[in-house]
């Protein structure tokens, strides 16, 4: 009995140490759109190289402190780890890109959809990859999703491609990383580094051209751009610290805090228009992830009773 209340009592510790690592970790994300927006004077692909270039300096400091230097000599011998990590490094870095673009261009609304309907197509790619049967609320949960994405296109006469975009980039991330053997921070130093060349390459043509935003950018934009790097990796290690304390499936509830966070920015702060339309189709969305968090919640239980 003691040692039951023990296991429980250190169970609970975890698990707020979880939150206390996690909820800033979607925090940070969730205000993303605010720190880009203030970098909108510079061209797009300069804030993604830039974004790239400083977070491989970053990261091999924090690799160097915590002694993980044979971690990263292990995967880049590793030829099916290095062919993987080569193609979530292309799907990160265009997600990225993506991101920034949207951002710049007034289209926080469509980031926080494609964030949103990221869940659902990791749930799609299990189907189709690993095989992972679709239980009936799940399946209701995609359609109602799809739904609300038709709704957009055809009220609108276009596809919402940067949610599309971003969501299919992000959900695909994911399915590479889950088969790679390598831990969160192994696997985006290991990213950034082969990224590293062609973003420093093109930093350097830039500079050549006259281009460069760190030449001719105020102070405060070139400390943003020398920071993205540390803006990129603290929360993706906060991300990685409470990944290993949390269960699937209350990490599955935080990560609506980003989206919500993207829109709520959008419509409130940045008066991105909102209209009906997009109500109708983001409650279809919206009533998809109740579907699906729901759904998500039950089998924990399900299975804590199976358990005991």
């Amino acid at each position: 009995m003691v040692s039951h209340v023990r296991e429980k009592t250190a169970d609970q510790k975890k698990g707020a140490a979880g939150l206390a690592y996690g909820i800033p970790a979607y925090l940070i994300w969730g205000f993303f759109p605010v720190y880009f927006k203030a970098l909108s004077g510079v061209p797009a692909l300069q804030i993604l190289c830039h974004r790239i270039v400083w977070s491989v300096l970053f990261l091999w400091v924090i690799i160097g402190v915590r002694g993980r230097g044979g971690m990263i000599r292990a995967a880049l011998h590793d030829r099916r780890a290095l062919t993987l990590l080569t193609v979530s490094a292309l799907l990160i870095a265009t997600n990225w890109l993506v991101f920034i673009i949207a951002v710049g261009h007034a289209q926080v609304i469509q980031s926080s959809l494609g964030y949103f309907m990221t869940p659902f197509v990791s749930v799609l790619l299990g189907f189709l990859f690993f095989q992972e049967r679709l239980r009936r609320l799940q399946l209701f949960s995609l359609v109602l999703a799809a739904v609300g994405v038709l709704l957009l296109t055809f009220q609108y006469g276009s596809v919402p491609w940067t949610a599309i975009i971003l969501a299919v980039t992000f959900g695909s991330y994911g399915l590479f990383r889950k088969v790679v053997a390598v831990d969160s921070l192994t696997g985006l130093t290991i990213e950034t580094l082969l990224l590293g060349p062609a973003a420093l390459g093109y930093l350097f043509f830039v500079s050549w051209q006259g281009t460069s935003a760190i030449s001719t950018a105020p102070p405060q934009t070139v400390t943003l751009l020398v920071l993205a790097g540390v803006a990129t990796a603290v929360p993706l290690l906060l991300f990685a610290s409470a990944a290993r304390r949390l269960r699937l499936a209350t990490i599955g509830f935080l990560q609506y805090i980003t989206p919500t966070l993207h829109f709520l920015l959008a419509v409130l702060l940045y008066k991105e228009p909102f209209t009906s339309e997009h109500l109708t189709s983001f409650i279809c969305i919206w009533g998809g992830l109740c579907c699906y968090s729901y759904d998500a919640w039950r089998g924990v239980l399900t299975a804590r009773r199976d358990s005991v």
